[in-house]
């Protein structure tokens, strides 16, 4: 059953969208970490961050590391680091023609409940997904949006002081065969498809922005204003 809105009342709450492009992932990380410390300090309002990473294997809190299944020199020469994060879950692949979707809120005007932060962080996929003509769906016990077996969407996530960090990955049009490298989210044998495979063709990146941030919007009930500034290393972050 689809999710309500977080927000059922005439005035909706703003949300901030900072669009990023491509930035390597430990830039992101610091990044990130300071505009988590800046919503806690109340500098910023609800953020919704969006990215393309290099290629990059992330570790959640829950390792991951003895899921790769290349030597390190392989990893090395194919240009693919590896870096330990704080999220919740265990390895995946962050790479070109995926979409980041990184909600930077305080959890506690969205009922301070981080299950229902995760399942609303799946409805967003699930509608993206709906009109590019791909039917996502969950499966219990598997966080993520899937396509039959296949997973298109990964959800991993970290929340401090009610403060949410880290987020979502949709597969739009990513090198497939990098998944190969992992066993992903520690699955082993879990395929892994996307947006092109499924529907035959993939939205260009600021479609895919556009209609992430609506639905985004749609249902956390927000309202979204374009962040205005300068690139990734503007030391502050959207105002």
């Amino acid at each position: 059953m689809p999710l309500r809105s977080a927000h059922q009342g005439p005035e909706r709450l703003e949300c901030l969208v900072w669009d990023l492009g491509r930035i390597a992932y430990p830039d992101f990380l610091d990044l990130q970490g300071r505009l988590v410390a800046r919503r806690r300090a109340g500098g910023i309002g609800d953020t919704l961050v969006l990215a393309e990473h290099d290629p990059v294997l992330t570790c959640g809190r829950d390792g991951g590391e003895d899921q790769i299944l290349v030597p390190t020199e392989t990893l090395r020469q194919a240009g693919v680091a590896v870096v330990a994060t704080d999220r919740g879950g265990s390895i995946t692949y962050h790479g070109p023609g995926q979409l980041m979707i990184y909600p930077i809120l305080d959890l506690t005007g969205f009922g301070s409940d981080i299950h229902l932060h995760v399942r609303r962080l799946e409805e967003v996929v699930i509608r993206a997904l709906g009109e590019w003509g791909v039917e996502g769906e969950r499966r219990p016990g598997y966080p993520g949006v899937w396509v039959g077996r296949a997973k298109i969407g990964a959800v991993g996530i970290a929340v401090t002081g009610w403060i949410t960090s880290h987020g979502a990955a949709l597969n739009l049009d990513p090198d497939l065969a990098a998944f190969g490298l992992i066993n992903p989210c520690g699955l082993r044998g879990v395929p892994v498809t996307s947006v092109r495979v499924e529907a035959g063709h993939a939205p260009p990146p600021e479609e895919a922005v556009r209609v992430l941030s609506r639905h985004f919007a749609e249902v956390y009930g927000l309202k979204v204003a374009p962040w205005s500034g300068g690139g990734p290393t503007w030391t502050d972050g959207p105002t």
